[in-house]
């Protein structure tokens, strides 16, 4: 294979990262090894003011998580400045355990858009950002060995030449609303302002602060939230005395409502070449 192979990711808690810098070292490694791999991780908010460009002889793996059953809102802008120039692209997809509704179809539409040739998608299962029950520990064995599977089939079809056929992901259009978070007497409600907070055990160790990708929790004070929080939980799992945490009613409804409901049977893998 004469390409170049580039990880693109989103990982605020690096279940994306893990799954995506994995198709890529097996795509090299099913090329004997010597193919380079680089990284390009826009998690924080400093990298997402770089301008971005590749080139028809990159393969790049791109990967986001699914946040309400689609690409995160918050991405958009800066994944539209992104210039593929006719790149190979992987487009994969990161959920917990629900369901990745039209998220993938979404990634894939933006990446076209953008200049990239998508030959293939997947959508992988990892720990519920709001969740330690949702996708438990996953990505797991399985699924690190789905991610081969699916990155030997990316190499079949570029050997066969088939990065040109049209690819078909699952997903609906127009894509579905994001998805709502209900009140028990059926109306919506909105978590969008909910932020964490911060208890007496917090040693000022500033970590929840340098994890964020969106640079909204203040490094001088670590308990203000001075921007929007998307409930990644970047701050929470990362937090090495638990001094993080959410106590909003609806919050704390709405993840025990997904636990119940999707907590129960393990989603598996799927994947598009």
């Amino acid at each position: 294979m004469n390409k170049k192979i580039k990880t693109l990711y989103f990982s605020p808690t690096s279940t994306t990262q893990k799954i995506v810098k994995s198709i890529a070292e097996t795509i090299a490694e099913n090329h004997g090894g010597n193919i380079p791999v680089s990284h390009v991780d826009f998690t924080l908010p400093e990298a997402r003011k770089e301008i971005l460009s590749f080139d028809k002889d990159d393969l790049v793996i791109a990967g986001i998580p699914v946040y309400a059953g689609r690409v995160p809102n918050v991405l958009l802008k800066f994944m539209n400045t992104i210039s593929g120039n006719g790149a190979t692209a992987v487009a994969v997809v990161l959920y917990g355990n629900r369901d990745y509704d039209d998220a993938l179809l979404e990634l894939k539409d933006v990446l076209e858009a953008n200049g990239f040739n998508v030959v293939a998608g997947g959508a992988f299962i990892g720990e519920h950002s709001f969740s330690t029950v949702l996708g438990a520990n996953r990505p797991d064995q399985q699924d690190m060995a789905a991610a081969s599977g699916f990155a030997v089939k990316i190499c079949d079809k570029i050997k066969t030449a088939g990065e040109t056929a049209a690819l078909t992901v699952k997903g609906n259009k127009p894509y579905r609303e994001y998805y709502r978070v209900k009140h028990p007497d059926g109306k919506n409600v909105s978590i969008l302002k909910v932020t964490p907070k911060t208890n007496g055990d917090c040693i000022d160790c500033k970590l929840c602060s340098q994890v964020c990708p969106m640079g909204s929790i203040d490094s001088d004070d670590v308990s203000k939230v001075t921007g929007i929080c998307i409930k990644c939980c970047a701050c929470v799992k990362n937090c090495p005395v638990e001094a993080k945490y959410f106590d909003d009613e609806n919050y704390l409804r709405h993840k025990q409502e997904l636990e119940l409901a999707y907590g129960g049977a393990r989603r598996e893998p799927e994947y598009f070449v």
